[in-house]
Parts: structure tokens; sequence; C-alpha cells
């Protein structure tokens, strides 16, 4: 094996460093942590990944994720050699990321009045969402430092995802859920893939403080996204955007705001592609937040105390964040919006997607539940299926393109995170006449 992987803490005054065999997801200090790379990645790489397309039952070149695998050899093989590459790389028979790039969606287009727009589904991902892009390079690590039991908090696609790997690998997997919360459909999953599911008393912060609490007892490996590992997959989802783009880099990349995981690997893989010389432009990202959980929202925009929360070059006011998060706590403030997989009051990666928004000149905005919905239906009428939550895509940008913050001329990415699994929501929505779209039955 080589040695050009390693583990950084990400806060500038700290950076302490430590070998990738290292269990851990944050430094000594309380820091959250990156995975490094000594060498740069030669920009002939693209034309390798193009061919890999033609996969010629190569799993690892089928796989959305393992087919950039020389952007996230973390586990420093040899990448063309394929006995290596099946010995240490998790794959589900190449299926994640396999089906995910950017389609161009017309009606959704003109509702938002941008016409260079292309919206990207996740939704195909085997366990129907963004999840396995990172959740099969977390589980490749753990395979790595040969762990048997894999742990997380979830609203439910993290679940399904980490329940799927798990089972596919021979690994146990406990998964913590904030009781009641959780879509059936998704829970579901997580039985169905041999999960042990504990229910906890609250919300996803809730659980995912148990979570964490029990991974510090040697209880499991973590899989949330504050894990690093997991990072490293989700931003094969940007690499595809931009190989579709022929590497030209859009003005926006678009996501709903949950965990921030999402918004951390987009960041982390800009400037990755920057610093490579890959990219000559930093595209800007977009948040779009629940207004029912809107954390980030608030804070990146002055919305309490009166201070703008930024990253700050490295120094964030985390005051800031834990007199909100206090604030909360006494006030008796709780998340609350129908799209459970933003349903996140304390977001674990909120360090993280500050630094991300400094990177891209990035923004925050917010979206009602009638908005995320009247996206999500609009969505399904251009024949593609997702969630409510990233109905938020399409909501936001129409929102910032009215505000006059996105352009008509644009070039406009929106990422949709998962596939609908709470058929109540859609037969709900067009069941009700006063909703935009809705087309209701008749009798």
């Amino acid at each position: 094996m080589l040695s050009e992987a390693f583990q950084k803490c990400i806060d500038p005054s700290c950076g302490l460093e430590y070998p990738v065999t290292d269990i851990r997801i944050e430094c000594e200090r309380g820091h959250l942590l990156d995975i490094k790379y000594k060498s740069k990645p030669q920009t002939s790489l693209k034309e390798v990944f193009y061919k890999r397309r033609n996969h010629a039952n190569n799993i690892f070149n089928e796989s959305g994720v393992w087919r950039f695998r020389e952007l996230l050899n973390f586990c420093q093989i040899d990448t063309e050699n394929i006995d290596e590459c099946s010995r240490y790389l998790v794959s589900l028979d190449g299926a994640e990321g396999r089906l995910s790039k950017p389609y161009h969606m017309s009606k959704v287009s003109d509702y938002v009045g941008v016409q260079n727009m292309r919206l990207q589904p996740e939704g195909y991902n085997p366990s129907g969402s963004f999840k396995d892009n990172g959740m099969t390079t977390a589980v490749t690590h753990a395979k790595l430092v040969n762990i048997k039991k894999i742990i997380c908090a979830s609203t439910g696609n993290t679940s399904a995802s980490a329940a799927m790997y798990a089972a596919n690998e021979n690994m146990e997997c406990d998964v913590y859920i904030p009781a009641g919360e959780v879509a059936p459909g998704k829970l579901g999953q997580a039985f169905q893939f041999g999960a042990q599911v504990i229910e906890i008393k609250g919300n996803f912060d809730d659980a995912l403080s148990a979570s964490l609490k029990q991974a510090g007892k040697g209880g499991g490996y973590t899989v949330n996204s504050v894990n690093p590992f997991r990072i490293e997959g989700q931003k094969t989802i940007v690499f595809r955007a931009l190989e579709s783009l022929d590497w030209e880099a859009p003005d926006w990349i678009v996501y709903p705001g949950g965990a921030l995981g999402n918004t951390s690997s987009c960041g982390k893989s800009l400037m990755e592609l920057y610093e490579w010389g890959w990219i000559n432009k930093i595209p800007r990202i977009a948040v779009v937040n629940s207004e029912g959980a809107n954390t980030l929202y608030t804070l990146f925009n002055g919305k309490f105390e009166g201070k703008e929360l930024r990253w700050n070059k490295g120094k964030p006011d985390t005051e800031l964040i834990k007199n909100y998060y206090k604030f909360m706590d006494t006030n008796g403030i709780k998340p609350k919006t129908k799209a459970t997989a933003i349903q996140i009051a304390k977001p674990a990666n909120i360090i993280k997607g500050l630094r991300a928004l400094e990177f891209t000149n990035g923004i925050v905005t917010q979206v009602s539940d009638s908005e995320m919905l009247d996206g999500m239906a609009l969505v399904g009428l251009n024949g593609f299926d997702c969630e409510m939550a990233s109905g938020a895509v399409p909501a936001g940008i129409k929102k910032l393109t009215s505000e006059g913050v996105i352009k008509k001329d644009d070039t406009v990415i929106g990422i949709l995170t998962g596939r609908q699994k709470d058929s109540s929501i859609p037969v709900d929505y067009h069941k009700n006449p006063q909703n935009r779209f809705a087309n209701p039955p008749k009798s």
C-alpha cells in the first residue's frame, strides 16, 4: 500500500494529524476531521473516468462512487488492480451512484424561471437516497480497520443505507431513531436489512447524541456524516454533476439543508478540485432549510442576537452556536416539518458547512412545507420521483430567482437527495384540490 492519505483536523490553528487507520470522528481537541491526500491528481484522470463508464463488467468502474476512486483513495491501493479493489472497496455490485446524473426537467425550469437548470436525482441509489454515496466509503473504512458493528442515528435514509451495506458485508448494525418521527417506508428498510433498531424519545439530535455516546463506549463504529470517510463518498455527487458539464463549473449548486453533510462534502470537493486545477471557477452553494428546521438559516443570516455566523477563516463563533442551542432547549423549540429527512435542529456538520459556504460565497435560505410539497409534486410531473425534503431545491431556486439572487441565465445544478418513501405525503397532497399542482381523484 502507498502512504498518501491521512486525517487532519479542520481547525487551522490546531491541524492535528492522524493515520487513516485511526478510528475517530474528531481530533483530541474536539474538532472535526478531513481526509487529506499528499499527491495532486492529474487532470488526465478525467478521460479515465469517462472511459470507465463503459465498465466492461468491472463493478468498481460501474459504481458512481468508485469510478472516481483515485480522488478518494484513502485505502491507498493500486486503483487499477482489480484484486486490490475487490479486497478493500465496499460496493453493492456497483450500484451506488451508478444512475445518478443531472437531468433537465422542463416543467421545473419554467416554474422556477431558470432554463439552464438541471436536477440530479440521488434517489436512484439502491437504498433510495444520496446516503449510499457516503455509506459505501464509510463502510469501506470500517472494513479496512476490521470493524464488526456499525452504528448510526437516523431520520430514515441513513438507517436504510447503513443497514443495507452492513448486511452486504456481514456486519452488525445498530440504528438509533427518534420514536414516531421516521417514515414507515424508511424504517421498514432498516428492519428488512437486519438492523437492530433502537427507539429514542425525542428528535434526531437526541438519537445522534445517544448513538455517539454508545459508540464512545466501544459499542460501534459511527457512520453518520460526522465520520470524515463518509464525506469522501458524498464528494462524488459533485464529481458526477461536473462531469456532465465537461468539468465546466456551474454558477450554483443547490442542496436541501439538514445535518449539512452534503454541504460539507460539496465544499470539500470544490476546494480540492480548485486547488488541483480541475476547475477554474468556484460555484456558489445555496442551502435550503425548512422553515420548521432552520438553524443554519437563522444563524447564518443574523436572526439570533444580530450576529451573522461565519467560518471566519477557521475561527467561527462557536459560542453563538452554543447560545442558540441553549435558547432552543430553554424555550422548548423543536424542529417541526413534514420533511423529516431535514427535521434537524442541531446540524452535526455546521462547522464544515460554514467552511463550504465561505469558500463558495454561498447563501442560506428557507422555504415552507407548502413550497416544498409544490416542488416535490412538480418534479413528479416531469416523470421523476423525490421526497418532500428534495422539493426544497426547486422551491429554494424559485425563491432565490424571484429575489434576483440567482439570475435567469445562470447555470444551476440542484441535488434531489432522495426518493419518496412516505406514500401518505403525495396522496394527501393530491387529494387536496387547494394545492397548486394537485391532481385529485374523481368519482
